[in-house]
């Protein structure tokens, strides 16, 4: 974790008034919301969180910590009537020594500790140092205590309303049978990892009417002719090259937390992000770029969250219907029983390309914010050994992103185009909900 860094952020701050009586208190700068959600990364790549899962994480914390910025921050709209069964959150009552901004950070990390199986011990010992740094920048006690009583009442609420999104209910489901069918997935080696989530279509969305509310085109249809379609695509997949630059990007986009590895007669976990990790980071490196604030910073975040998390319900609910099988089990049986791809493949069917559609709806939603033209150097995966890429926009990553799993192997071309289709509507769908008071940034600052 990336505890060192946190001093000299807290200490670029300026004198605002934060809470009931008035008082000028230090302010934070909205880089510290990339900080948390930082370490709530490390905590998700430490269990092996799965891709949708983790999108969840991200949502409920962001929104403990945006929910508080709304109730001291007239420019910010609660969520309560936005969001699907978003209940009124209350503010504590009788609190008068706060910083609402603390209050927000303590509220995102209180959530994320109980959600998350490593949270609570790897996310307090980041809190514990937060709060000895708060101190060194002038926070009193009081102040300290107060936000943290503010922080706990609202990820309180926060919480219920996460356990009544039927996520919990999903271990009651009986056990997930791949179909022994022609064309159908079944599990891959080297892990033969059984289906991650097959029944998340059955979690409440944020603002999606139904998780099959952008049911995509169907998929090419199998065939073991091989003047079909299908042998096409399949085709086009195996004589993909990666080298070069398509190397480059397929590994670039990996994020994959379920890889393994051979060495000698051993299988050793590599542990990585997510998609959706690997989009907050970059929500995070425009946020710094564009010089939001803190309050900013949170809104564009949640936004994002909430996107991962809707086009993750949109794309699971397509491939638990579709079922496609994978290329690597196709092609070994119908061309070259000793091919690979270049990337390992994903417990779950093929159909649709789930970094087609959560790139692209978090793609939709910056470039809400911050337009189509914002350049930036994507440095997420430089801690994992891979060297940053340029991008003229948040679009051409997510077009990017896409193409990565076909370079890779491990995914058809109409998975990859029609997943951009279905993660455009749903990153659209997202800022019409969220509607007025969510303007972009020009418009905010």
């Amino acid at each position: 974790m990336k505890i060192q860094f946190l001093l000299p952020l807290l200490f670029i701050v300026f004198l605002t008034r934060c809470n009931t009586k008035d008082r000028k208190l230090p302010a934070l700068d909205g880089a510290i919301i990339g900080q948390v959600t930082s370490q709530m990364t490390d905590v998700m790549v430490h269990d092996v969180t799965n891709p949708p899962l983790g999108a969840r994480f991200y949502s409920y914390a962001c929104l403990a910590g945006y929910e508080v910025v709304a109730q001291n921050d007239s420019a910010y709209k609660t969520m309560h009537g936005v969001l699907n069964d978003f209940p009124e959150i209350k503010k504590p009552e009788g609190l008068t020594e706060y910083s609402y901004q603390l209050s927000a950070v303590l509220a995102m990390l209180e959530t994320a500790k109980k959600m998350q199986p490593s949270g609570g011990l790897m996310l307090q010992k980041y809190q514990d140092h937060l709060l000895d740094s708060c101190k060194t920048i002038g926070f009193s006690e009081e102040i300290i205590a107060g936000s943290k009583e503010y922080a706990v009442e609202i990820s309180k609420q926060i919480l219920k309303y996460a356990k009544a999104d039927k996520y919990n209910r999903i271990s009651n489901f009986p056990r997930y049978a791949p179909i022994e069918t022609k064309g159908s997935w079944y599990p891959t080696p080297p892990g033969y990892f059984p289906p991650v989530e097959p029944y998340f279509k059955t979690v409440r969305p944020f603002t999606l009417d139904s998780s099959s509310q952008f049911k995509p085109a169907p998929p090419v249809l199998f065939s073991e002719s091989k003047n079909s379609d299908f042998f096409k695509i399949m085709i086009a997949v195996y004589e993909v090259k990666a080298e070069g630059d398509a190397k480059i990007t397929a590994a670039f986009w990996d994020c994959n937390p379920f890889a393994l590895e051979n060495k000698g007669h051993l299988l050793v976990g590599m542990k990585k992000i997510s998609p959706g990790a690997h989009w907050i980071g970059i929500t995070d490196i425009a946020c710094k770029q564009a010089k939001t604030d803190f309050s900013k910073t949170l809104l564009v975040t949640t936004s994002v969250a909430i996107g991962l998390m809707d086009g993750f319900m949109a794309c699971w609910d397509e491939k638990y219907r579709s079922n496609r099988i994978r290329p690597e089990t196709v092609i070994r049986k119908y061309i070259d029983p000793n091919w690979k791809p270049f990337l390992q493949t994903p417990p779950f069917p093929e159909y649709l390309s789930g970094h087609s559609v959560v790139s692209s709806a978090a793609a939709v939603i910056l470039t809400h914010y911050f337009g189509d033209d914002f350049a930036y150097t994507d440095t997420v995966e430089e801690r994992f050994g891979l060297k940053a890429r340029k991008f003229k926009s948040f679009n051409d990553a997510a077009k990017e992103s896409g193409l990565s799993r076909f370079y890779g192997g491990i995914h058809f071309m109409d998975a990859v185009e029609n997943g951009w289709i279905q993660g455009d509507k749903v990153g659209n769908w997202v800022i019409q909900k969220l509607g007025k008071g969510n303007e972009p940034i020009a418009k905010l600052n």
